[in-house]
């Protein structure tokens, strides 16, 4: 879609002049004839950049549309002309926040290039935003396992069509890292994927996220603010955790996917978009569906192409490889030196069942590289401890088998004990410790985050802070 430049000018000539210029160049052309036309424009629809002449109608009355747009809308570049160019004018126009300052008469040569940089300018800074709020980019999908093989081929075949796409798999699979991949195999690649983690934002922020919100249309809204959709136009917007979005917004998610339109919170004004969705859920959402929890026509939307990425236990061959890289990336970013995993260990690794599955496969490692002292690491001194007793530490201490519904000892029991956790410094006993405890308390209400938070007696969205900075959530 053709950027939209708004032409302000007192003067039709003018305006008719950088109209046809502009349209020659392949962007869409909005006018004003003055200053409350322009505000009205803006509040109409935000364009890419704004061309305004400062001396309209015997006032100065430009300097009123640079000061909205500067509070309102900081992400549009402003480039300013005048007839009255003075030092004292450019001066003043440039405090206020104008990109550029040209003087009348215009060279249309002048007025292409400052169009050019002030574009380029606005497209740098939004990237720069989303890069700062994001992790940085993840490497290529690893493994040469026959489950890799076919998850590649699937990734290969959809990711340079426009198709939605659902993402299914346990957690610590490493959804994110195939959603990314997909988006830089796009033809999107040239602009940042946009994401969204739908379990770790509070449900009255949701919308507001995702649309974005006009000036006043809450406490707190001093201005209007775009929202993730507006932020992924002509590129790819990546929901993570879907299955936790309310049905109000799964509702308002739809129409967007089928006519690419919203509106922004608080506002009337539809917006139109050209945004990929790739969504992703570790829940099973047919499931959820049948339990009146996700809409099923969104979900036939959202899985046009599914994608399931298998869990690490059915891919062991892809641990050597993947510890591989983990201890390599470990030992670059901590400055440790050469390293290697000893072969007894690698197969140790290899079959264990991995119920935290790639990120506890990470965690592992790099816990192994920085408390291992020398180059060769040969074992774990986690693994080294004895079995508790049958049914894990609540059963050792009396407590009776399984949760009192005919379930067994949950994953990560019987590694725990005392002796365990003295072989480690504190902070990584502590660290691990935490690990287990949400590992299990995860496993015993089947990932579901609600129900884990209240158990720990603790705000969703601080659990799943805790859980990622535990490596236990993507």
């Amino acid at each position: 879609m053709p950027e939209t430049i708004l032409v302000v000018d007192d003067e039709a000539d003018i305006r008719t002049a950088l109209g046809g210029l502009l349209t020659d160049e392949g962007y869409l052309v909005s006018q004003a004839s003055d200053g409350p036309e322009a505000c009205e424009r803006l509040e109409e629809s935000a364009p890419s950049m704004i061309i305004l002449d400062l001396w309209m109608g015997g006032s100065e009355q430009g300097f009123d549309v640079l000061e909205k747009a500067r509070s309102e809308f900081p992400q549009i570049p402003v480039v300013v002309i005048s007839g009255h160019g003075n030092i004292e004018t450019a001066v003043k126009a440039v405090r206020q926040g104008a990109y550029d300052f040209i003087e009348k008469p215009l060279s249309a040569d002048k007025i292409i290039l400052s169009v050019h940089r002030a574009l380029n300018f606005r497209r740098l800074s939004a990237e720069n935003q989303i890069l700062r709020t994001r992790s940085p980019k993840p490497g290529l999908l690893t493994g040469r396992s026959k489950a890799m093989a076919e998850l590649l081929k699937t990734v290969r075949m959809v990711a340079p069509t426009p198709a939605s796409v659902l993402i299914s798999g346990e957690n610590g699979v490493g959804k994110e890292l195939v959603a990314h991949t997909i988006h830089d195999l796009s033809q999107r690649a040239d602009r940042p994927m946009i994401e969204l983690n739908c379990a770790a934002i509070p449900e009255d922020l949701v919308e507001s996220e995702l649309f974005g919100h006009e000036k006043g249309a809450f406490t707190g809204a001093d201005r209007r603010r775009q929202g993730r959709f507006d932020m992924a136009d002509h590129s790819t917007l990546f929901l993570d955790e879907i299955g936790d979005m309310s049905l109000k917004t799964q509702a308002k998610i739809l129409r967007i996917l089928q006519e690419q339109k919203f509106e922004r919170v608080g506002g009337a004004r539809t917006i139109s978009v050209d945004v990929r969705v790739i969504a992703a859920s570790n829940k099973d959402l047919e499931t959820e569906i049948a339990a009146g929890r996700f809409r099923n026509d969104l979900y036939y939307r959202l899985n046009v192409v599914p994608v399931v990425v298998p869990p690490l236990r059915e891919r062991a061959d892809d641990v050597p490889e993947l510890a591989v890289k983990f201890l390599d990336d470990c030992l670059a970013a901590n400055n440790l030196g050469k390293k290697t995993i000893g072969p007894a260990l690698m197969e140790n690794l290899r079959r264990r069942p991995w119920p935290g599955n790639v990120r506890e496969l990470k965690n592992t490692v790099e816990r192994l590289a920085i408390t291992t002292p020398g180059p060769v690491i040969e074992f774990d001194p986690a693994e080294q401890a004895p079995p508790e007793a049958p049914g894990g530490p609540e059963r050792a201490r009396g407590a009776p088998a399984g949760d009192g519904a005919g379930r067994g000892p949950e994953p990560g029991a019987g590694r725990d004990d005392d002796a365990g956790y003295l072989s480690l410094p504190y902070r990584e006993a502590k660290t691990e410790f935490e690990r287990r405890y949400f590992m299990r308390l995860l496993a015993r209400h089947d990932n579901n985050i609600s129900q884990t938070a209240e158990t720990a007696e603790l705000e969703r969205s601080s659990l799943y802070k805790k859980l990622k900075a535990l490596g236990l959530k993507e």
